[in-house]
């Protein structure tokens, strides 16, 4: 029983740091967007961010063992 209650409480708190997570990102993002005037620049600036989070998500998820 407590390890189904655990699993519940883990999956919870994943999904309310993720929705928190989520909306900093776009808050980022917005202001990041409000701060770079050339298409170019946000194109190399997007691209890399994505290059970022291609490696870093992955590692995060490996060290939290997700």
């Amino acid at each position: 029983m407590a390890a189904f209650v655990a699993e519940l409480l883990f999956d919870l708190v994943r999904a309310v740091v993720g929705g928190w997570l989520r909306e900093a990102a776009f808050a980022v993002g917005a202001w990041l967007d409000s701060k770079i005037h050339s298409r170019t620049a946000r194109l190399v600036v997007g691209l890399l961010l994505g290059a970022a989070a291609f490696f870093v998500i992955p590692a995060i998820t490996g060290l939290l063992g997700l």
